[in-house]
C-alpha cells in the first residue's frame, strides 16, 4: 500500500546524476525531483555544473554542480555531510560509483537505468528495477529491491499544427513516410544499425530523422555519407512535438533496459519497430509492434521495408497502447514508498545489531 502523503515524513533527498546531456535518465531524474519538491520534500540534485538538468529543475530544487570528476566521491561525501539527506538516489554509473562511498553516511538507492553492476551497486541499500528481467537477476543482491517502471515524462501534448510545421521544415509532403528515432548517439543505442538498414532498404521518397546527441555523432555522419534522406537533428527539447510528425518510430538499441522514448512513441500512437531487448519486450508485450534481433542490419532493414510497403498501401495503422501502468504520479508515489521501506529496514537493523545484512555495506 502506498503511504498517505499527508502522513509521510518530510524527507531531505539528494539525487546524483553526473551527465553533460539531457536524455531519458536525466528527464526521469528531473521529473522525480520536481514532483518530490512539489509534495513538500526538501530536494537537492548534484550534477555537472553545466548540466541541462539545472534549467529543467523547479526553482525550489537545490542544484549543486561539482566541477571535474577527480575526487568526486570525496567531494560528494562532503556535500552529503553538509546537507545530511535521509536518502541519496543515484542515476547512471558515475553517480552510483560515487554513492557507494557514502553508503555508511546515509541510506543510498539507485534506479537501474542501464543495468545491474555488482561493483557499482552492491554497497547501495536499495535498487529500483525498471523491468522484470532486472528484478529476476538480483538474487545475489543483499539490499532492498523493487520493480517500478519508468513513467511518461512531463510534457505538453503536441498539436496537429505542430506536426504540419515540423514536416514543412523538413521539406516533406503529407504522404511521404517519415521514420524517426530518439536516443543518445552511442553504440548501445544502435543508431548506426538503423542508418545502415535505412540506406539499404528504404525507398527513395522515405525520410529518416534521428534526435539526440552523443559520442557517435561524427561516426554516424560518415555512415550517412551525404544521403539526403537522412538527417541528424541533435538534441531537441520538444520530443513530443517531433513524435507528432513521425509516421513510424524505430528503437534500434543493442541494449535497452526500458526505453523512455518508446513509451513516448506509444503515447503518441505511433507504429513501432524495435529490437527484442529487455525493455521493449516488456513495454510492447501484447501490442502490434514488430521486434527484431538486436544488432542485425538485415533484420531491421527487412522490417523497415515491410513498414514502407504498408505505409504506401495505407495499412500502417496507429495502435492504441495500454499506458495505465506508466502514470507519473503513481510511479513517483512508489519511489517514495520504496524510500520508506529502505529507511525502516535500516532502522530495524540499527536497533538490532545482531541482525546482519546479506552483503557488506548494507549495515
Amino acid at each position: 500500500m502506498l503511504p498517505n502523503s499527508a502522513n509521510r515524513p518530510r524527507l531531505r533527498l539528494l539525487h546524483a546524476l553526473f551527465s553533460p546531456r539531457m536524455a531519458g535518465s536525466e528527464r526521469y531524474c528531473v521529473d522525480l525531483a520536481n514532483q518530490q519538491v512539489a509534495q513538500g520534500y526538501e530536494v537537492h540534485v548534484v550534477g555537472t555544473p553545466a548540466s541541462p538538468m539545472a534549467r529543467a529543475l523547479s526553482p525550489a530544487v537545490h542544484f549543486h554542480g561539482l566541477h571535474f570528476p577527480l575526487l568526486r566521491s570525496m567531494r560528494l561525501r562532503h556535500l552529503v555531510g553538509r546537507i545530511a539527506p535521509e536518502i541519496c538516489h543515484g542515476h547512471l554509473s558515475p553517480a552510483c560509483k560515487a554513492l557507494a562511498r557514502v553508503a555508511g553516511q546515509t541510506s543510498t538507492v539507485a534506479t537501474l537505468h542501464v543495468g545491474y553492476k555488482p561493483h557499482q551497486h552492491d554497497r547501495l541499500h536499495g535498487l529500483i528495477c525498471v523491468n522484470q528481467a532486472q528484478l529476476t537477476s538480483l538474487q545475489a543482491y543483499g539490499g532492498q529491491k523493487r520493480l517500478i517502471p519508468n513513467w511518461l515524462p512531463s510534457a505538453s501534448p503536441a498539436s496537429l499544427s505542430r506536426r504540419a510545421q515540423l514536416r514543412a521544415e523538413l521539406g516533406l509532403t503529407d504522404g511521404q513516410l517519415l521514420v524517426g528515432a530518439v536516443g543518445r548517439l552511442h553504440a548501445s543505442k544502435g543508431m548506426d544499425v538503423l542508418i545502415d538498414a535505412f540506406r539499404a532498404h528504404a525507398p527513395d521518397d522515405a525520410r529518416l530523422v534521428v534526435l539526440g546527441e552523443g559520442p557517435q555523432q561524427s561516426e554516424l555522419r560518415q555512415r550517412i555519407a551525404g544521403d539526403p534522406r537522412i538527417r541528424l537533428l541533435g538534441f531537441q527539447d520538444d520530443v513530443r512535438g517531433h513524435l507528432a510528425a513521425f509516421d513510424l518510430f524505430v528503437s534500434p538499441s543493442r541494449e535497452e533496459s526500458f526505453g523512455l522514448s518508446i513509451l513516448e512513441a506509444m503515447a503518441a500512437g505511433l507504429p513501432i519497430l524495435a529490437t527484442a531487448t529487455d525493455g521493449p519486450r516488456e513495454l510492447l508485450r501484447g501490442s502490434p509492434a514488430e521486434l527484431v534481433r538486436p544488432g542485425s542490419v538485415l533484420a531491421l532493414g527487412q522490417a523497415l521495408a515491410r513498414a514502407c510497403v504498408a505505409h504506401s498501401a495505407g495499412t500502417l495503422a496507429r495502435p492504441r497502447y495500454a499506458l495505465q501502468a506508466f502514470d507519473q504520479a503513481s510511479g513517483v508515489a512508489q519511489v517514495s514508498d520504496f524510500y520508506t521501506q529502505v529507511l525502516q529496514l535500516r532502522q530495524r537493523r540499527a536497533a538490532a545489531p545482531d541482525m546482519r545484512p546479506a552483503r557488506a555495506g548494507h549495515a
